[in-house]
């Protein structure tokens, strides 16, 4: 049909192709974006020194991810402040799918314990998934004479607020449950914050202190060389990390359950297509069996599941550690 006639005919004519090139454009963004990324290595920023259970968890997960994305993960440790100095880079990070966060314990903790952070613990960043959970554990040098959770709680009692208990720093994971650990179980103890774990071990180890709440892969190989007595996991099952130390729950304490938990978070604004398809990706490399391997090995557990799940996760947790740390009292300098 001629111009002249689609006129007579009373048709639009410029208004035609337009608006079915803005159809197509539409329709083809969301497939457009999954498939060209990434273009370029993807930054994952964990906020912790290199060699923690963030750490080594994530270096496992790139090299598994790095294979089927077709392009480099790359690793950037940036401690300090809890977690949140590598917390707030990627807040602040375009979000554009190529810098992402491996949160952990500290993120849901730090919102209860700081009157104000430089960035909305949920408003300023997209869920992607859930990566891991592991249990802490329950440990004591090995002269104190209790043997079973129980008995420590006795032997706690008896002597209120003496017993000391390292932790990886005040408001840490492992202070945090120590505190309800103490509060579920009616005795009192004295926490002793370290910078991180390993000195903490280190004091523990040589006596200095009576016992600690930390990761099982922090105290694991010493337990299992004698040099510390594991009395509890805070997982609800035995950890394969640790078969033979009981649960809290059946020591005595049921329904009691703690975990560290990893996170993969993006910066607010991250492409719903990247979000899926890097959710895919994680829980892709879950399955993988060195990855099963690892995470057993260091007591863990892969989780996997929705953005959505990981976001009302995030929720509760945030409301669960601000009810501990209001009750314990629980402040920072």
């Amino acid at each position: 049909m001629s111009t002249a006639l689609r006129r007579a005919s009373g048709q639009p004519t410029a208004l035609v192709l337009p608006a079915a090139l803005l159809l197509a454009c539409s329709v083809q963004v969301g497939p457009a974006w999954s498939q060209a990324w990434p273009v370029k290595p993807v930054r994952i920023v964990v906020p912790t020194t290199p060699g923690g259970s963030a750490d080594t968890l994530t270096r496992v997960l790139a090299t598994r991810m790095t294979e089927s994305l077709g392009q480099q993960i790359v690793v950037e440790n940036r401690a300090g402040s809890a977690g949140i100095v590598g917390t707030e880079a990627v807040a602040r990070a375009t979000p554009d799918g190529y810098t992402l966060l491996m949160a952990w314990g500290s993120h849901v903790i730090n919102p209860g314990l700081y009157a104000k952070l430089p960035y909305d613990t949920l408003k300023d960043f997209t869920p992607i998934v859930q990566v891991a959970v592991q249990p802490l554990m329950v440990m004591v040098h090995p002269s104190l004479p209790a043997k079973t959770l129980q008995a420590f709680i006795a032997f706690a009692k008896k002597q209120p607020g003496r017993i000391t208990y390292a932790t990886a720093g005040t408001g840490s994971g492992g202070h945090l449950a120590g505190e309800l650990f103490a509060s579920v179980a009616g005795f009192r103890w004295t926490p002793v914050p370290y910078k991180g774990i390993q000195p903490a071990m280190t004091d523990l180890i040589g006596g200095h202190v009576d016992a600690a709440t930390g990761t099982l892969v922090a105290g694991i190989s010493h337990v299992r060389a004698g040099k510390l007595r594991g009395l509890a996991v805070t997982s609800l099952k035995r950890s394969g990390g640790a078969p033979d130390i009981p649960t809290m729950a059946e020591s005595g304490l049921p329904g009691f359950e703690v975990y560290t938990s990893y996170y993969l978070l993006g910066p607010a604004g991250t492409p719903r297509a990247v979000v899926d398809r890097m959710n895919a990706e994680v829980v892709k490399a879950l399955q993988h069996p060195e990855v099963k391997e690892r995470l057993s090995r260091d007591g863990a557990d892969g989780i996997g599941g929705s953005p959505e799940q990981l976001q009302a996760h995030l929720v509760s947790e945030i409301a669960r550690w601000t009810k501990v740390i209001r009750q314990a009292g629980v402040k920072v300098d």
